[in-house]
């Protein structure tokens, strides 16, 4: 019931989101990634193991919707995950800000796991000749798994390109959850263009969490967009 109510909430705000600007063209954007390790906020999603992802992204103006999904490793029947988002962009007094929401839903998941739920997302962005610094909240009223309610993420992040080819990048981030203890975790990497299509990213993860899925450990992905 959870997945069908996220879902509809979430495809009924990218619809909206949409709807507003369909007057305007639409640009859309695809990308396939192999990755040694899929590691979200610090914690591995696959056990450690490789994963194969893809997504697709439409830009009409100011606004965006999107879907992305990835193997997963939960120990149980879970098939995958799936993620619907949208938004809009805008700038102000030199600022790139971006307003959304994301829902992460899990096909096949055991009824009382109750992984699928909806973050609300704010960010903000700023450009200073190579380096960008930027900072985002995600909110959950209810997030994932049964024990957990409203959670709160915030991240702080930089990027600086070293040339047209290298960029290094880092993010600190704390999450903090109702029942389950808050952690904080950080991943510092580097990225390089081998052309305008093929990326590729080599990033340390670690968490203040001591745990099989949150120990330190190095992710090699390589991403193609198209």
């Amino acid at each position: 019931m959870k997945f069908f109510k996220y879902a509809a909430v979430t495809a009924g705000a990218l619809m909206t989101m949409a709807g507003a600007a369909a007057a305007q063209d639409v640009d859309v954007a695809f990308n396939v990634a192999a990755t040694t390790d899929y590691v979200f906020r610090g914690f591995s999603q696959t056990d450690s193991e490789p994963a194969i992802q893809g997504g697709v992204d439409a830009t009409i103006g100011s606004f965006y919707v999107g879907a992305w999904a990835s193997n997963v490793e939960f120990f149980d029947d879970t098939d995958g995950e799936i993620d619907l988002y949208g938004g809009y962009r805008t700038e102000a007094a030199g600022y790139a800000l971006d307003f959304g929401v994301v829902g992460y839903f899990y096909p096949g998941g055991p009824g009382a796991s109750d992984y699928d739920y909806l973050e609300f997302k704010a960010a903000a962005s700023r450009a200073v000749g190579p380096a960008t610094f930027g900072a985002v909240v995600f909110y959950s009223p209810d997030f994932f798994g049964a024990a957990d309610e409203e959670a709160v993420y915030v991240e702080g992040n930089l990027a600086w390109a070293l040339d047209s080819k290298w960029t290094v990048s880092g993010a600190l981030g704390h999450q903090t959850l109702d029942v389950s203890d808050d952690y904080t975790t950080w991943n510092v990497g580097a990225g390089y263009a081998f052309t305008d299509n093929l990326v590729g990213d080599l990033r340390y993860h670690d968490t203040d969490v001591d745990t099989p899925f949150s120990d330190e450990r190095v992710v090699a992905t390589l991403k193609v967009l198209f």
